[in-house]
């Protein structure tokens, strides 16, 4: 079983934070885990397959699987480079108050009834600036507390949240087709490569895609690099290098898909991540 790196950055009454890197593993199924309590997992970097009985999901920065406490699954990793995700344990009244009853089961205990939704930008770039404002000690626990909440409130409520809506079958070609962009983030497939790998036709793909996502099939690549971004911004001066390593044909078009998607620019965001390192206390 691989082996997890835990670091819970927030720990109130009201919710948890919690960072959880995994150095991934074989293409292979775990063998059976079962959750402790019922969670929210946003995956921020890598992927990875979460098999929930006959239903397989894969884990990306484009979704937000949802735990139920008791609820016994399998792993399986198809990329090397491990994953990680930001994990948020809400209080059971608060998550009741913040879902909607039709994602919840009936009864007295907590149990959603679907595995996982798609999160829009919004709900991206709210991962990483609490992950980056709890790690770096700027937040105080009032304020990640409340942003905490906002997050899960974002990627569990209607009007953001898309729950797939479509046969089991073509929800099991895009998950495939999700894991062919994820094996090469920075390959600028075209659709009949994409249509190729996964054995069907580039219109019956793209239909597909759209109905069970939600958003083209392009687009989703594109929120795809632009979340892996999120992620490795701070650590990169040179961001017209970045670009042209998540895919992006220039830094103008990087940041003009950035701005558009988290309302500011790449630059921006970075010195908004290294104000926060600059003003964390001493440890």
């Amino acid at each position: 079983m691989p082996h997890f790196q835990v670091q819970t950055l927030l720990r109130t009454p009201v919710v948890s934070v919690l960072d959880v890197w995994c150095p991934g593993g074989t293409a292979h199924r775990s063998e059976p885990e079962t959750s402790s309590r019922t969670h929210l997992v946003f995956p921020y970097r890598g992927t990875y397959v979460r098999h929930l009985g006959a239903d397989a999901a894969v884990a990306d920065a484009s979704q937000v699987l949802l735990f139920n406490a008791g609820e016994t699954y399998q792993v399986s990793h198809p990329h090397p480079g491990g994953d990680a995700s930001l994990v948020l344990e809400v209080d059971e009244a608060l998550l009741r108050e913040l879902a909607p009853p039709a994602l919840l089961h009936d009864g007295a205990a907590l149990r959603f009834r679907r595995q996982r939704l798609r999160i829009d930008p919004r709900a991206q770039v709210l991962v990483a600036l609490l992950r980056h404002a709890l790690r770096e000690g700027t937040a105080e626990a009032l304020e990640g507390e409340s942003l905490a909440l906002v997050l899960a409130s974002r990627a569990l409520g209607p009007r953001t949240a898309h729950a797939a809506g479509a046969s089991s079958a073509r929800q099991r070609l895009v998950e495939r087709t999700k894991l062919v962009l994820a094996g090469d983030l920075a390959r600028r497939w075209t659709l009949a490569e994409i249509a190729t790998q996964v054995g069907v036709s580039p219109v019956y793909l793209t239909q597909c895609f759209r109905q069970v996502e939600g958003v083209p099939l392009y687009r989703y690549q594109v929120r795809l690099r632009l979340a892996r971004a999120l992620d490795r911004l701070a650590d990169h001066e040179d961001l017209s290098a970045l670009a042209l390593e998540l895919g992006f044909s220039s830094h103008s078009h990087f940041a003009a898909s950035f701005q558009q998607a988290y309302g500011r620019t790449p630059s921006a965001f970075r010195q908004h991540v290294l104000g926060q390192r600059r003003g964390a206390p001493s440890r």
